[in-house]
């Protein structure tokens, strides 16, 4: 009777966590916290205790095992949401800012090849800025011209 009344009491707070934890819109935690909530009074309502008096036709037992049932699938539905990338906020800040990085500035310098290096240019620019008139205008579209050789267009 008191192990009955202990357990009832856990599962009525783990609920109760659960619905503030759902309330803070934590939706996978309170699923799970939800499911852990619902095995002590599942075990109860099976008759674990007394199995070998009623297991077999008690419509308690039953409904326990209901309860047990969907405390399961809670468990399942909310791996397979976190797996299927539903994780917590920070992880999906995380992943977020990782794709939005991936992308390197220099990143085409590899395929220009070793003739035609970016890093060599900088230094000759400044210089050809510096007087009015002297810059080419073939110049400026010497690096889309290499570019554009190199795959053939």
């Amino acid at each position: 009777m008191i192990a009955e009344t202990v357990c009832a009491a856990v599962s009525a707070a783990g609920l109760g966590i659960a619905a503030v934890a759902a309330y803070r819109r934590r939706f996978l935690a309170a699923a799970r916290t939800a499911a852990y909530a619902l095995v002590p009074i599942g075990l109860v309502l099976t008759g674990a205790v007394a199995w070998a008096a009623e297991t077999a036709f008690s419509p308690t037992a039953w409904v326990g095992f209901g309860l047990l049932g969907g405390a399961w699938l809670l468990f399942a539905t909310t791996r397979a949401v976190e797996r299927r990338g539903g994780g917590t906020r920070a992880e999906r800040r995380a992943a977020r800012a990782a794709r939005r990085g991936a992308v390197a500035p220099g990143a085409s310098a590899p395929s220009l090849g070793g003739a035609a290096r970016p890093a060599a240019r900088p230094a000759e620019r400044p210089k050809a800025a510096g007087s009015a008139g002297s810059a080419d205008p073939a110049d400026d579209f010497s690096d889309i011209e290499a570019i554009l050789k190199k795959h053939g267009i």
